[in-house]
């Protein structure tokens, strides 16, 4: 990419410098056809029409490199001396007296260069006007412009050779830290995450501190991964090893009845394990993602209302009030519509496990302020103490460990959530019953 224009340059200045070589041997040797027109004239004079001498053509020769010819007309076009057969004179040529005026033409199949030149001579018989035509073959100029070329092509090239070792050495040297760097990588194992610790120059420094935020974050990942499988593991084989003993114990009922109680306690076991592999797949969704690529703008209010009356009407025949109410301006969200769905039924369904079984009640609000947009729901059960308001939002945490009720995942799914969208996730002190507030703060 460098030695290319490079080369591009060297060409067209190369054309470029034979244009003004070949205008420079033009002037040169028109100037030396000038000489040899008025040492023509003058020889001629003196010689009172004679030929020139054997020593002025010799001269002439070895002066100028090529043949020169010559044509003397004296007044009244009567000719004087030279040859004969003169190049026709262009039509349109401009003759001023005493002035040269030049031409290209063609001479015994031969281009030549022509000087054509009429000026006042007192010194011959008959004084009056002389007309002098002198041309030459341009042999010598070709050889002169090419010659200069050829020099100039050949520093060119040196030139372009000096640059393009140069550059290869100079980007050889800077690459090397690049090569190292290459070779440091390449020769880590999959599970070496560590930042790089190499000295780098400072052109790529950046990229090296990109690549250690890969490796951090990587390292991140792969830990909550690691956590993810563990405590699938661990809360999985409970359920499972309960459904497997409920199977078993099936297989030995001695009637129906026992049977079909047996049966309904291994569905339940199921349905419990569905919940919590559905609850930590939901977990680990919300870990996986990232806000800044959530682009969907929806109507939130819409979100929670449609979301709250799908919870009622499964909840209604159960004797569950559920309420719902909405103040401030709404306005559009962005975010992820899955996930706060999610959250929002996680809420709810909380509410139910642990509201009053006496008269359960569960009440949503949905507030829109300048900044931020709030959702609280609340329920009417025992509410939780001071002491566990932070640690309900961790992952397996329960209130009732010997409880059968929930698996410590829905406050934790919800706190994801509310981070992931710039906010959090509180409890609320409230005299009676538990209020779990919601602050979203990516709000348009």
């Amino acid at each position: 990419m460098i030695v290319g224009p490079l080369v591009v340059v060297a060409c067209v200045s190369s054309v470029v410098r034979y244009g003004q070589f070949t205008l420079l041997s033009r002037q040169l040797y028109d100037n030396a056809l000038l000489t040899v027109a008025l040492t023509i004239s003058r020889d001629v004079t003196i010689n009172e029409g004679d030929l020139l001498t054997k020593t002025v053509l010799d001269a002439l020769a070895r002066s100028l490199g090529d043949t020169v010819y010559y044509h003397l007309t004296g007044p009244d076009g009567a000719y004087v001396t030279g040859y004969s057969n003169a190049p026709p004179l262009p039509d349109g040529l401009h003759n001023e007296l005493g002035k040269p005026a030049y031409f290209d033409a063609v001479y015994m199949g031969k281009p030549v260069r022509a000087l054509y030149m009429t000026e006042y001579v007192r010194d011959l018989p008959d004084s009056g006007l002389v007309t002098m035509e002198v041309w030459q073959t341009i042999n010598q100029r070709q050889q002169l412009s090419f010659s200069l070329l050829s020099s100039s092509a050949a520093y060119f090239a040196m030139l372009v050779l000096v640059a393009a070792i140069a550059v290869w050495f100079g980007i050889r040297r800077g690459l090397r830290p690049l090569e190292e760097l290459e070779a440091d990588i390449s020769s880590r194992t999959p599970e070496d995450l560590q930042p790089i610790s190499r000295i780098v120059p400072a052109e790529i420094g950046t990229v090296v501190s990109a690549m250690n935020s890969l490796f951090s974050r990587l390292t991140e990942a792969f830990a909550i991964r690691d956590a993810f499988i563990s405590d699938a593991a661990h809360q999985m084989r409970t359920p499972v090893a309960g459904i497997q003993a409920q199977a078993e114990a099936a297989l030995t009922a001695r009637n129906e009845a026992s049977l079909r109680e047996r049966v309904t306690e291994v569905a339940l076991a199921a349905r419990r394990a569905g919940r919590l592999t559905h609850q930590l797949l939901s977990m680990e969704r919300v870990r996986g993602r990232n806000l800044r690529s959530l682009s969907g703008t929806f109507d939130l209010e819409a979100l929670v209302a449609d979301t709250t009356r799908s919870f009622a009407e499964r909840v209604l025949p159960k004797g569950i009030d559920v309420r719902f109410s909405s103040e401030g301006r709404p306005r559009p969200f962005t975010g992820d519509a899955t996930l706060l769905r999610e959250a929002i039924l996680n809420l709810l369904e909380n509410a139910e496990k642990y509201g009053n079984p006496d008269h359960p009640m569960i009440e949503v609000a949905l507030t829109f302020h300048a900044d931020r947009v709030e959702l609280s729901v609340e329920d009417n059960g025992p509410g939780i103490s001071q002491h566990a308001h932070k640690r309900v939002f961790d992952r397996f945490y329960r209130l009732a460990p010997e409880s059968a009720v929930g698996c410590g995942l829905g406050l934790a799914i919800v706190s994801d959530v509310a981070r992931h969208h710039g906010g959090c996730a509180t409890v609320d002190d409230i005299a009676t019953g538990c209020r779990i507030r919601v602050v979203l703060a990516n709000a348009q």
